[in-house]
């Protein structure tokens, strides 16, 4: 039917030449983005999935940078672990030399090493943060993604627990020495290894020492200081070797292999424990004692000096096939003058002089063996009636060989030394293996990043060639939609002819 109100045709070029338009502007977008989805429109459910491999895609990309970040942290941590493990091969060396009998060294001065370098290996494992309490002396989680759950979807490296730390306390090292054999306080059974001791912020035990270093005899006193709740025995023997290093008296405290406290040291001394109910020795143990590692000759309990002086004392020493004497007067009337006086002939023999723990009488200490003759004058005659360093009558004495053996801490130091070894072996193993874990996550997660990008590309990105045909079919459309319009809208002037 000819109409000039509705022309059909048109309508229809018109709404045909609106669908070409849009075909045309959607395949020129896909081209332009590179994605066949741009909106929701073009593809609801393909959208959705898309947008669900892009978050796992995303998830990855920072897993695997997680993952390199706790590669490098943790390689940080096996370069300090096997710098602390050349640090352990050098305490082997010095604990083995300090452990020959035939030593004829100072143990003082390998005993400085030694505990310079355990101060070593504790400020490593801090910068390391592998101490005791340290940031990486826990289960570490490193999260990367691509699991079906949040455990299956990180990596464990578990350091934590005191068998994975490595400070010189967690090695076992820290009450260590290679000094002369411990002095310990007889039948003391009180062990340090466990428990708080001097329970209050007031509590507090002292040490008295009574030592002679470099031919001079001297008192030293030590504090431990308690606190609210108690303190470890750990700290307890941080607290001694903390006063007795800075009094530079070549004493160190530590344990025995029960645990109850000893005092270790080259230097001639005697050490008593001056609190009236001992809290860090037990009930029952004897509160003083002389270093056992020396030969020992003490004297009288009392010092007695000569009355007048006219009266003497000549004390007659022999050690190493040589011999000595010293004489006291009536003007060394005190224990200090009478020590002063003997050390300054004694200390070129090796032998040294302090006070006895009653701090009343003398003794005499030595690494070598000897003997010493006293003998007593009054009024110019020989007697053994008066008093002097020894008791009356005591003629010559024998000094009485060490209790303990001289390398004792050097032995226990060498089998310590063994267990922090296997022990930091067992740590660089976690972290070795948490390394190559991790390792093995990452070529996982970028294999899953590369999947989940093919698997998104296939849903999300446009096919250019197939939308390249596209826009020249569409523009085909296009153009023979607008050349079938201006037909049809010249359709209504065949009506003209009819009119005329």
């Amino acid at each position: 039917m000819i109409s000039i109100q509705t022309n059909v045709d048109s309508l229809v070029a018109q709404q045909n030449l609106n669908l070409d338009n849009q075909f045309q502007s959607n395949t020129i977008q896909q081209l332009t983005s590179g994605y066949r989805i741009n909106k929701s429109g073009d593809d609801a459910a393909g959208l959705a999935i898309s947008n669900g491999i892009q978050s796992q895609i995303s998830q990855l990309t920072q897993g695997v940078n997680n993952a390199n970040n706790g590669v490098s942290q943790l390689q940080i941590v096996d370069g300090g672990l096997s710098n602390i493990s050349t640090i352990l091969n050098r305490l082997q060396t010095l604990a083995t030399e300090s452990a020959s009998s035939t030593f004829t060294g100072n143990r003082s001065t390998l005993n400085q090493e030694y505990t310079g370098l355990l101060s070593e290996v504790t400020r490593q494992a801090t910068n390391i943060n592998l101490a005791a309490g340290g940031s990486f002396n826990q289960n570490l989680s490193v999260f990367i993604g691509g699991g079906s759950n949040a455990t299956n979807s990180s990596v464990s490296v578990n350091l934590s627990g005191a068998q994975n730390a490595v400070d010189a306390t967690s090695l076992g090292l820290g009450t260590t020495n290679v000094l002369g054999g411990g002095t310990g306080f007889a039948s003391n059974t009180q062990s340090l290894l466990g428990g708080t001791f001097l329970n209050g912020s007031t509590a507090s035990e002292s040490f008295a020492f009574n030592v002679n270093v470099n031919g001079a005899a001297s008192t030293k006193t030590v504090t431990v200081n308690g606190a609210a709740g108690g303190i470890s025995g750990t700290d307890v023997l941080a607290q001694l070797n903390t006063q007795l290093s800075a009094d530079q008296i070549g004493i160190t405290a530590g344990v025995d292999s029960n645990g109850a406290l000893q005092f270790s040291g080259t230097t001639a001394f005697n050490v008593k424990d001056t609190a009236s109910t001992p809290t860090l020795l037990s009930s029952a143990a004897t509160a003083s004692a002389d270093n056992s590692a020396t030969y020992l000759d003490k004297g009288a309990t009392t010092y007695v000096a000569p009355a007048a002086a006219s009266n003497g004392e000549t004390l007659t020493f022999q050690t190493g096939g040589q011999s000595f004497n010293v004489n006291l007067t009536s003007a060394d009337s005190t224990p200090t003058l009478a020590l002063a006086a003997i050390n300054a002939s004694a200390s070129q023999y090796g032998i040294s002089a302090v006070l006895n723990s009653a701090g009343t009488g003398i003794d005499f200490q030595s690494s070598a063996s000897f003997t010493v003759k006293d003998t007593t004058t009054l009024n110019g005659a020989a007697t053994t009636s008066a008093a002097g360093v020894f008791a009356a009558g005591a003629g010559t004495t024998t000094a009485t060989s060490p209790t303990s053996s001289s390398t004792a801490n050097a032995d226990a130091a060498i089998t310590a030394i063994n267990n922090a070894i296997q022990q930091l072996g067992l740590t660089q193993g976690i972290v070795g293996a948490g390394e190559n874990t991790l390792n093995y996550a990452i070529n996982l997660a970028q294999s899953q990043i590369s999947n989940f990008s093919a698997a998104n590309s296939s849903i999300k990105d446009a096919n250019v060639a197939s939308e390249a045909a596209d826009l020249s079919k569409s523009q085909v459309l296009t153009q023979t939609a607008v050349a079938a319009l201006a037909q049809a809208n010249s359709e209504p002037q065949a009506i003209l002819k009819l009119l005329q």
